[in-house]
């Protein structure tokens, strides 16, 4: 993983979790019948507080980017992005 996170030059922090033990923490599901782990999105704050949280029923529901940037925004507005 590191080396495709240096390779892509991804701008952000990448947390391999080949145990799926941060995944089952915040709860994210894995259904096999619909293809393996569904999307799950958490926003956490400077303060280690998730601010944001987003746990798909399917591989298509994921929140819009317009909506997660309008968190991130306020997240940064009060000085927590």
């Amino acid at each position: 993983m590191r080396e495709f996170w240096e390779r892509e030059g991804i701008p952000f922090p990448g947390l391999p979790d080949p145990d799926h033990t941060v995944a089952r923490g915040y709860g994210q599901q894995v259904k096999l019948l619909k293809l393996g782990r569904m999307p799950a999105l958490a926003v956490v704050d400077g303060q280690g507080q998730i601010r944001y949280r987003h746990y798909g029923s399917s591989m298509k529901d994921i929140p819009s980017n317009q909506e997660v940037l309008a968190i991130l925004d306020e997240l940064a507005e009060e000085g927590q992005g």
